[in-house]
């Protein structure tokens, strides 16, 4: 359980913003038809984030997960923080990475590989877990590139599948807060996870039936998220917002936590190997078009993000200043 005191709680507070003028439907994409393809590209360019049903990872991972996932946030506090704190695996709470952002959450982040350090009871079920989902954002990424007509198909994916992939697996429990209760009807939110984009190529995100992600619509405003335990829901990342030289949107996105009710999050990041090169793709540049990206490696970009705050512009230091 997260503990803070009485006083404390407004740190975790913001206030509630503008409701959408329009409240767009999200795009929702059926993995099993063969016009998925144009239905991926357009949302990854209106939206930076979509929802996908018949994804062919199976439900025993998902509940097998989530229970055990359940278990250890329900195990006591010293239980948790032998796997702690976290640099930058392992357990943590309220804070998140080293630059004071705070939510109302804890958290396991772990290295998305076989042979990683994983808590007790966690191991198999978190390697057949994720090696599902990165089979279905690996086709994702590949119907991606046969619909933008690039060559080879795997040019995306191939960075997710290779020895030296730089992807990682995080697990988030927002628990109740019962002292929020009295703000929350007073109309403020409880940060869970605050407004970020995903450094990343591409995010994988399932929670329980609890509500909680809100995602930036261009006006500014934010949008809740309706849950869907069944379902994953898909973000853009910054490093395919370059490679597409903002072709597709790395879509800003925040979790505000429940005063009543507690929420589970399972999330894969797909990242490319550390020395990899992050530039627009020639093949997606047309006729005189100007890249929008300076050149950088993974590591490069991963260490900047890390040292910035979450809700900083990261992608605003790579980018060029074109002449008019």
């Amino acid at each position: 359980m997260v503990t803070v005191s009485k006083p404390l709680i407004e740190q975790f507070l913001v206030k509630p913003n503008t409701s959408p003028l329009v409240i767009p439907d999200i795009p929702l994409i059926d993995l099993s038809k063969p016009e998925s393809k144009q239905h991926l590209v357009k949302a990854c360019q209106d939206f930076g984030f979509f929802k996908v049903v018949n994804h062919g990872v199976p439900l025993r991972f998902i509940n097998k997960l989530e229970s055990e996932a359940v278990n250890f946030f329900n195990s006591p506090l010293a239980t948790k923080e032998k796997f702690g704190p976290p640099d930058p695996f392992g357990y943590g709470n309220k804070c998140i990475g080293r630059n004071g952002d705070v939510g109302w959450v804890e958290y396991l982040l772990l290295k998305a590989k076989p042979e990683s350090d994983y808590p007790e009871n966690f191991q198999g079920i978190v390697n057949d877990y994720v090696t599902s989902v990165k089979t279905m954002a690996c086709e994702i990424l590949e119907l991606l590139a046969d619909e933008l007509k690039l060559q080879p198909r795997n040019v995306f994916s191939k960075l997710l599948k290779d020895e030296q992939s730089d992807s990682v697996f995080r697990v988030n429990h927002y628990p109740p807060c019962p002292e929020f209760q009295e703000k929350e009807r007073n109309g403020s939110k409880l940060v869970g996870f605050g407004e970020h984009t995903d450094p990343q190529i591409i995010s994988v995100l399932r929670s329980n039936n609890t509500s909680g992600l809100e995602i930036s619509l261009r006006d500014g405003s934010w949008m809740s998220v309706p849950p869907d335990s069944e379902s994953f829901f898909i973000n853009v990342g910054d490093s395919l917002q370059v490679m597409t030289n903002g072709r597709f949107k790395s879509v800003k996105h925040r979790v505000v936590a429940n005063g009543t009710k507690s929420r589970v999050s399972m999330i894969y990041f797909g990242g490319p190997p550390l020395s990899e090169k992050i530039a627009p793709l020639p093949a997606l540049m047309q006729g005189e078009e100007d890249s929008l990206y300076k050149e950088f490696t993974w590591f490069e970009y991963k260490k900047s993000a890390f040292n910035s705050r979450l809700s900083d512009n990261r992608l605003g230091l790579f980018e060029k200043i074109i002449a008019s």
